[in-house]
């Protein structure tokens, strides 16, 4: 397999990789409380997901 003659600059391996960006998760509000939340998922502030709760939230007293 043939290898490169010379080393590539900095520049051409930054060039390469503009593309490789992290991407913010979407976010969707909760239907029963109004929270963020990420789509598909529990709430995990309500605990309820498609309108049926799933999980019990804990209060924490603050």
């Amino acid at each position: 397999m043939p290898n490169p003659k010379r080393r590539h600059s900095h520049m051409r391996g930054a060039k390469r990789r503009t593309h490789y960006k992290a991407v913010a998760p979407a976010r969707v509000r909760c239907d029963n409380c109004g929270a963020d939340k990420v789509p598909h998922r529990v709430c995990g502030a309500c605990g309820y997901y498609k309108g049926r709760q799933v999980l019990a939230v804990r209060v924490s007293a603050e």
